[in-house]
């Protein structure tokens, strides 16, 4: 299962959010370029890269930090957050970001997401399907479609999607232990990899993750607060 470090983006500094909750953001980092250059030192190959402000506004506002990331890494990083109309999607492509996660506008403008899935390959287009209580959220997580996640993954899977990173918002930031059987049954319903996201505490908890079918894991304040170590993602890794 890929391990994939995620590192949220307010200011130009690395954060993390609980919940969702922009009033309870937490600064880990003043220099996220430091940080992201100390995660492929110990052989992290992949980052998740949040524009927190952009998720909140009508376009992109991080991009610089993506672009010092990408200048001064060869992380392979996938970039959300403000992702609203062609332009963004240019950005952050020229910004640097390999490949690009899209939530709000899979929700609100199905025949923009499926024509960038065309334009861009579905290699480069991941599905951001963040949900609360089974029922998928966006606009960073402020509203709720009322659709159902795994009614939602199918559809898209029949449209040629192949990655979708799937955030528990309830455990997102809570070092509560993900919801191994929620993501069970979610990878069980789709040929979309999935990719866990939310509550990831320990390495015990990405060991349960692996039994439940999922391609990877996104670990955010478990690492930042020293739950999971860089060595031991180094190790898994290796392993």
């Amino acid at each position: 299962m890929r391990l994939i470090p995620a590192m949220d983006i307010i200011g130009g500094k690395c954060v993390r959010l609980t919940q969702g909750d922009y009033s309870a953001s937490v600064t880990y980092s003043d220099n996220p370029v430091e940080t992201a250059m100390m995660f492929e030192a110990y052989g992290i190959k992949y980052l998740h890269l949040v524009d927190l402000e952009g998720a909140k506004s009508a376009h992109i506002i991080n991009n610089k930090t993506l672009s010092e990331i990408s200048g001064k890494t060869n992380l392979v990083i996938d970039f959300g957050g403000g992702l609203k109309s062609d332009d963004d999607l240019k950005k952050a492509f020229d910004s640097g970001a390999s490949k690009v996660t899209i939530g709000s506008v899979a929700v609100t403008n199905e025949k923009l997401f499926l024509n960038w899935i065309e334009r861009y390959g579905c290699e480069r287009i991941i599905l951001g399907a963040d949900f609360r209580n089974g029922l998928v959220s966006y606009n960073g997580w402020i509203s709720e479609s009322g659709g159902n996640i795994t009614d939602f993954l199918k559809r898209y899977e029949e449209a040629g999607v192949k990655y979708a990173i799937c955030t528990d918002i309830r455990r997102d930031g809570m070092l509560s232990g993900p919801a191994t059987e929620t993501y069970r049954q979610i990878a069980g319903c789709t040929e979309i990899n999935i990719i866990a996201s939310g509550g990831v505490s320990s390495m015990e908890d990405i060991y349960s993750l692996e039994d439940t079918g999922c391609e990877g894991a996104i670990i955010g304040k478990a690492l930042y607060e020293g739950k999971i170590t860089l060595s031991q993602l180094k190790n898994y890794v290796e392993e």
